[in-house]
């Protein structure tokens, strides 16, 4: 039977709350708990909308292969603190200064930026291992989504063996209207090709419940329900050997290997470090380095607000009308 779990009690907002156990790993940027067969793993940094910085996901690394390692566990639970499920990648290399990370993270810096095309499918890769572990690790993870699910966190989550969602959560991969694309690709696993091009060609966010409708989530419920939920489906692998969980679940990634998608998430990653090298990369490098964050997130998405705003740019980026051969 597991230990009883004592200790310090934090709120998690969409999350309920839960306890941690004495004498496990003491993480910075992630808080886990244990009890009644399962490991629940939370992203915390709230104030950041939990952001993935290279510290948080090389931590979350170590805490999933230490659940795998328990023998008390049967799943995982990966959850966000606050807001916000997660907020993509950590692009404010100012986050250096604020005594957040050590020299480990430093190189986030210039985790978009390449200085070589090899330099950066070199860390495009370093950063997908740690995320595979949810993949090959052979415990069961289940994915647990509210607010905010953008960029790398659906490049996490979406990894996730079931992934339950709150209906109004905003999931998406805005990146691909200027910097690039997903460096980890299971959208066209998930959803098929139609709607995997429609999230990557426009960048557009859908909701839980669109989630849900195209097969991208398992479940999505109102947000009072999430918890309950989840936790209702961890209850279930709770009863179930961890033999067979594990058994059945890569008998189902292995499927999933067979259609290609460990080469995938391979290719993916370089395909993404492809497109960094595209001039049209420097118009957010520039932005983001003279403007800051705000500002070139602001030019990004602004004109995809409305009608109006895309039509504007069209024309303006159309004023010299069509070429012809």
């Amino acid at each position: 039977m597991p230990a009883s779990p004592v200790g310090r009690r934090q709120s998690i907002a969409g999350a309920g709350e839960g306890d941690t156990v004495p004498n496990e790993p003491q993480y910075e940027t992630i808080i886990v708990e244990k009890e009644r067969g399962r490991a629940r793993i939370t992203l915390n940094r709230p104030e950041k909308l939990n952001a993935l910085s290279r510290q948080l996901q090389r931590e979350l690394r170590e805490a999933l292969w230490e659940a795998d390692r328990d023998t008390r566990i049967h799943c995982v639970i990966l959850r966000g603190a606050g807001r916000s499920f997660c907020a993509g990648y950590d692009l404010t290399p100012e986050r250096r200064l604020e005594g957040e990370t050590g020299e480990a993270d430093e190189y986030g810096q210039v985790y978009r930026q390449s200085q070589t095309f090899d330099d950066d499918v070199w860390r495009m890769e370093d950063a997908q291992r740690d995320r595979m572990t949810i993949f090959d690790m052979h415990k069961p993870v289940i994915g647990q989504i509210h607010g905010y699910v953008v960029a790398g966190g659906t490049d996490l989550v979406f990894l996730c063996d079931i992934v339950v969602a709150d209906k109004d959560a905003r999931i998406g991969f805005p990146p691909v209207r200027a910097q690039g694309g997903p460096p980890q690709h299971m959208w066209t696993y998930h959803v098929g090709p139609q709607w995997a091009k429609y999230m990557l060609l426009t960048g557009e966010f859908i909701s839980g419940e669109q989630a849900e409708r195209i097969g991208l989530v398992w479940k999505a419920v109102d947000g009072d329900q999430l918890t309950e939920t989840v936790e209702e489906l961890a209850d279930r692998m709770a009863m179930i050997h961890p033999d067979f969980l594990s058994g059945n679940k890569r008998s189902v990634n292995m499927a999933l290997e067979m259609m290609g998608a460990r080469t995938m998430q391979r290719f993916a990653a370089e395909q993404d470090a492809r497109m960094h090298t595209s001039p049209a990369m420097e118009d957010w490098r520039t932005r983001n380095r003279e403007q800051g964050l705000k500002e070139a997130l602001a030019w990004r998405d602004g004109r995809f607000a409305n009608l109006d705003a895309r039509r504007a740019w069209q024309q303006d980026a159309w004023s010299e009308g069509p070429r012809t051969s």
